[in-house]
């Protein structure tokens, strides 16, 4: 078993590498496309996050928990220990905030989409849905950000 170890903390950290930045950097492209206020640009950036989602946060969303609870297992780690708790209820409230993301994204896309058709500017619906987008990444990010730190601390 002690063999796993090694491989399994490489995949846990990819995965959690994958997981952050994409999720940083798509929500970084995103928000410069809105703020220049130009649908055919939130348009294709839109696309472009849509897609990165599904291409790479997806896989590593699957990823964590299972190469976490399994390297938790290989290295001994009770799964009732503080800090792992700790880290799945942060992880599930960021999955909680992630899939309406995902959700609002595609919704984003198609209002940028069809207002870049039509020659006309970014709507109230795109305002609306654009605020909630970005109240809910706030939480997704803080909670990745404290299982980061759990995943290295360990705390007691």
């Amino acid at each position: 078993m002690a063999e796993l170890y090694l491989p399994l903390k490489w995949l846990h950290v990819l995965g959690a590498t994958v997981l952050f930045g994409t999720g940083l950097g798509i929500a970084f492209h995103l928000w410069l496309a809105h703020r220049t206020g130009d649908a055919r640009t939130v348009a294709a950036a839109a696309r472009a996050t849509v897609i990165a989602d599904f291409a790479f946060t997806l896989p590593a969303v699957v990823l964590q928990p299972l190469t976490g609870f399994a390297l938790a297992h290989v290295a001994g780690y009770p799964p009732d220990s503080r800090w792992i708790v700790l880290s799945v209820a942060l992880y599930a409230l960021a999955g909680a905030c992630w899939i309406p993301v995902v959700l609002i994204q595609r919704r984003l896309r198609g209002i940028a989409e069809r207002c870049s058709r039509e020659g006309v500017p970014l709507d109230g619906e795109y305002r609306r849905l654009w605020r909630i987008w970005f109240a809910l990444g706030w939480p997704a990010f803080v909670a990745l950000a404290v299982v980061l730190w759990l995943m290295i601390a360990r705390p007691p």
